[in-house]
């Protein structure tokens, strides 16, 4: 927990970008460098998420049943955090398809023969008087595919938390 603390006090598409300027340019080095700073999320909402069903009392029950940890943890502790983290795999997928972007825009994502909407941004600002739909498009793009996969995390926040569902 504390390396995922400390990793909190950097700006990650900072070090995302310093990662790809130190081992190279490319898909592959973009899409480490954009995990290795969302895994310290995940990292502290599994563990907050976890440490309140283990508070419970059907988990004190379930020791009083002779269960060991495993067992409680893989039948009652993952089925209870697995829809907190399901929505936030789409939140954070939106925000790795922006940092994405912003890498490619910059150079150090996806390289050319494949495409990336950063890296179409980019050669349209070259060309944006001569044809500005070249920029449109792909921000457009952008834009939607965020904005789907929020809604997507939302959607799906209210679908699975048991505390909205008594309201429904």
């Amino acid at each position: 927990m504390r390396l995922a603390d400390f990793s909190f006090a950097f700006p990650a598409i900072i070090l995302a970008i310093m990662l790809t300027a130190v081992f190279g340019a490319g898909v592959v080095n973009s899409i480490i460098a954009i995990g290795i700073f969302n895994v310290p999320i995940f990292i502290r909402i599994t563990r907050a998420s976890a440490n309140a069903v283990w508070s419970r009392e059907y988990i004190l029950a379930a020791r009083a049943c002779g269960k060991g940890s495993w067992r409680i943890t893989l039948e009652h502790v993952l089925p209870n955090i697995l829809s907190v983290l399901i929505v936030q795999v789409s939140l954070r997928f939106a925000i790795a398809i922006l940092a994405e972007a912003a890498l490619s825009y910059l150079g150090l994502g996806t390289q050319p023969p494949q495409p990336s909407w950063g890296r179409m941004l980019s050669e349209a600002q070259e060309r944006m008087f001569q044809a500005p739909l070249l920029a449109v498009w792909p921000g457009l793009a952008i834009a939607l595919v965020v904005l789907g996969l929020n809604l997507l995390g939302d959607g799906l926040r209210d679908l699975l938390d048991p505390r909205l569902a008594r309201k429904r």
